[in-house]
């Protein structure tokens, strides 16, 4: 704005702008290139028939996605009022997965001489640095370029093998978000069929579809695709252990350890481990066998009190290594003894009654910690080390503890790249498959009021004449479908900020 309001600068400022094909206003910055128009005419010319094939097939996906978003978008909206006006929200695992998330949105704004398809960005309910950790942000930005390009390079070659003219190829930033755009000739795309025209606009939605199945593809054969460098299935590599995590500690997890089981659950990668905290998170607290005479060996006397959820607490409060344990006899089922923790279970087999310690007629008693509501001792096994004793909530170890299922072969191979790998692909697909969801809904500035434009052309012409009625019945149904978007995305919002 300095700039422009210079007399003496400001030419020379706009002439160095158009040099470089550049555009900046507040919050928005765009750069566009004719440097790889070749490349996209290339590729609209090459082998016509499979384009068309393709073009056809990602045709008939739009217009079902367009349908298909609607529909979703409905259940999600249904789905988050009835959640903001129950007090008891449903389950997680049984919640609709939230599409409303943050997304290049797409536009095609028409100018005189030329049609830009261009992508705004509207964050919606990922918002960085609010529920999306400042660690994740390069996955999450490079997602949504690559996104982003994958979406225009769809449109670009689609309408080359249409024979629009393409007049270049750029990318922007809006505030902070990425996003990529494609300069196609206004009047040769008004001069096309209808059909031609969805498979212009279909391209994209087309094009984040295959680019969210392609990594799928890669994250399910990543085992066989680095099985040369990596095992898998022998357990679940330690690859971050937090400064504030309760595994932190000399007797801990450290990064390299891999961990083989959680109590008696065997752990042979991360979808184990995330299983069997969540076993031991919804089941009660397990026993451990032991012997009469050596819980007599070991408790000492000790004074019992309640504590204010109403669990037994028979400890010193200063006890770093003690834990009070709960059992059973014939003539009481409410005994409590302050044991050595590390001792009561390393020696000692899981159980849950009296029952399952019953062993060559040797008194023994099934002792179970007496722990506040929701806390677990669990015994994680990582050899060759020592097993490492939490005590805590299992979800306090499951978020501060990062694993792989990936094991190096070799020591110079690096622990983290199939991390790297996966966590890129997740972002890409859920990415890439919102950005396909929200570019189908027929709303105004993206790609769905262009779908359903020409959609409407092809398919009522016959039946509604006037071409006036027929833009009538386009224009409610992109009312109808902008303010369900802009419900989503308010709900979104509200569930991220409010709650």
């Amino acid at each position: 704005t300095v700039l422009q309001s210079s007399n003496s600068l400001k030419a020379s400022y706009e002439d160095w702008l158009l040099t470089y094909g550049l555009s900046v206003s507040p919050f928005h910055m765009r750069w566009q290139t004719a440097l790889f128009n070749r490349q996209f005419y290339n590729w609209g010319r090459w082998k016509p028939r499979f384009l068309y094939l393709w073009f056809s097939i990602g045709m008939v996906f739009g217009i079902v996605a367009m349908f298909g978003s609607v529909i979703l978008l409905g259940k999600t909206l249904v789905q988050t009022l009835t959640q903001m006006l129950t007090e008891a929200p449903k389950a997680q695992n049984d919640r609709m997965l939230q599409v409303v998330v943050s997304v290049l949105s797409s536009g095609l704004y028409v100018r005189r001489y030329k049609l830009i398809v261009l992508h705004e960005n509207h964050p919606c309910s990922v918002v960085p640095g609010v529920n999306l950790p400042v660690s994740q942000l390069t996955y999450f930005f490079s997602a949504i370029l690559i996104s982003g390009v994958i979406h225009e390079v769809g449109h670009g070659v689609a309408a080359i093998r249409e024979q629009v003219r393409f007049n270049g190829f750029g990318i922007f930033i809006f505030i902070v978000y990425p996003g990529a755009f494609v300069d196609l000739f206004t009047t040769h795309l008004q001069l096309i069929s209808p059909v031609q025209q969805l498979r212009i606009f279909c391209a994209g939605v087309w094009h984040n579809f295959v680019l969210g199945v392609a990594s799928f593809m890669v994250l399910f054969l990543l085992p066989a695709i680095l099985f040369p460098f990596y095992y898998t299935g022998v357990g679940a590599l330690v690859t971050e252990v937090a400064e504030d995590s309760p595994a932190n500690g000399p007797r801990g997890l450290f990064v390299g350890d891999l961990v083989t089981n959680l109590q008696d659950c065997p752990v042979y990668g991360v979808e184990d481990w995330n299983s069997c905290l969540g076993d031991i998170s919804d089941k009660s607290q397990v026993g451990y066998c032991l012997s009469a005479a050596t819980l007599q060996q070991l408790s000492f006397p000790t004074r019992v009190y309640r504590r204010l959820d109403g669990t037994v607490e028979c400890c010193s409060n200063n006890s770093l290594t003690d834990i009070c344990f709960s059992y059973s006899n014939k003539l009481d089922s409410h005994l409590y003894a302050c044991l050595p923790a590390r001792k009561v279970i390393e020696a000692s087999k899981i159980c849950r009654t009296n029952m399952d310690c019953q062993k060559d007629s040797v008194p023994s008693f099934c002792v179970t910690p007496s722990l506040e509501n929701q806390t677990r001792l669990i015994r994680v096994k990582h050899p060759p080390h020592i097993d490492m004793l939490f005590v805590g909530h299992p979800m306090h170890l499951q978020y501060t503890v990062s694993l792989s299922s990936f094991v190096p072969r070799q020591n110079f191979l690096s622990i983290d790249l199939p991390v790297v790998i996966e966590t890129f692909c997740k972002y890409l697909i859920s990415l890439s498959g919102a950005l396909a969801v929200i570019n189908a809904v027929p709303c105004f500035a993206l790609d769905g009021q262009w779908i359903l434009n020409s959609f409407l052309e092809a398919t009522l012409s016959s039946l509604i004449v006037e071409k006036q009625h027929r833009e009538l019945v386009g224009f409610l149904i992109l009312l109808a479908g902008s303010a369900l978007l802009a419900a989503n995305v308010a709900l979104g919002l509200w569930m991220v900020t409010a709650r």
